[in-house]
């Protein structure tokens, strides 16, 4: 591992100044991907500053029924918190289906939304990989691709972004708060944090250098919405997902769906909001063919390879599985 300093920020102001002191300075939080990055000597920042202590662990409970999350809260804390159960129960279920008891004891909102891809050839400095070296080519598309993303990939890159947490949240509409290094504030969906890759594949998210996630915000959700978060993995537990679906419903009167948000999760390289999908059901009833008819329309831009083909089928399934079960869950109630 690269030699590195350290420092501990008092405050937002003082970690904004570290950062705009030093070109090779970056943010950590818990550390639980950062500092495996840093020891397969995929980065090797010259200045760690230590955002953990920063007063953005609270989450606030509004009377709307609207939530404001801090970003250092951590993800056990948000996972057990009893609001989020009540109102937002996908994002807890996601948060419970990543990573390990420990690890999410450690790691934080912020910092959970900001790891980096998994992908094998990423991670192993001795293999070309156009995000760590622009231009060195893209590994994974004639090699091991097989859990990575068939939406939203071009020729320079087909890695997944890994995150539970970001595809309940996009699904559930949250905000991220931002603050730069000169002290300006801005707030930037979730669903638009990411960048697809194009021919920068390098360039992950819309933040500036010395940007730091302060918060995320949750809209009150829909009224009398189920909600459920599923994710198809190889094991049981710390397993990221071959293919997860966050989704949300609400059901009129008539039976049709009023309300439907849908979010898919390792199938592309960012957390994928299904908008074709949730489209073509709103107002729609959901019987098995609307469902599998809404969900094929989504996927129909896929550009599976060979060995990944396999999640263009299983996204369509989670999805018609997803809303069915929530809405045969809404008739029994």
């Amino acid at each position: 591992m690269k030699e590195f300093a350290y420092a501990r920020a008092g405050d937002a102001a003082e970690a904004a100044a570290l950062m705009a002191e030093r070109p090779d300075a970056t943010y950590i939080g818990g550390g639980t991907n950062l500092v495996d990055l840093m020891k397969l000597g995929v980065t090797g920042p010259g200045l760690l500053i230590d955002v953990s202590r920063l007063p953005y662990d609270r989450i606030e409970h509004r009377a709307d029924g609207s939530a404001l999350i801090g970003a250092t809260v951590r993800n056990g804390a948000l996972a057990g918190d009893p609001g989020i159960r009540e109102r937002f129960p996908l994002l807890s279920q996601a948060l419970l289906a990543g990573a390990s008891g420990q690890l999410r004891t450690v790691a934080t909102v912020g910092g959970n939304l900001l790891q980096r891809t998994r992908c094998g050839y990423f991670q192993d400095v001795t293999k070309p990989c156009n995000k760590r070296e622009p231009g060195s080519g893209c590994p994974a598309i004639e090699g091991a691709h097989r859990d990575l993303a068939v939406l939203g990939t071009s020729d320079h890159c087909v890695a997944s972004h890994p995150s539970d947490m970001g595809v309940a949240l996009v699904a559930l509409d949250a905000v991220a708060h931002l603050r730069s290094v000169d002290g300006g504030t801005r707030t930037v969906p979730v669903a638009e944090l990411y960048v697809l890759p194009g021919d920068t594949p390098h360039r992950e998210t819309v933040l500036d250098r010395g940007d730091l996630i302060t918060a995320v915000e949750l809209p009150p959700p829909p009224p009398a919405a189920r909600m459920r978060y599923r994710k198809v993995r190889d094991r049981w537990s710390y397993a990221f997902a071959l293919v997860s679906v966050a989704t949300a419903v609400s059901v009129a009167e008539d039976g049709s769906l009023d309300d439907v948000r849908i979010a898919l999760g390792g199938v592309a390289p960012r957390p994928w909001r299904a908008r074709i999908a949730e489209e073509r059901l709103r107002g729609a009833r959901p019987d098995e063919k609307a469902l599998r008819e809404a969900a094929r329309a989504e996927l129909a831009g896929a550009r599976p390879l060979p060995d990944n083909a396999f999640k263009v089928d299983l996204a369509t399934d989670l999805i018609v599985a997803g809303v069915r079960d929530l809405v045969a869950r809404k008739d029994r109630a």
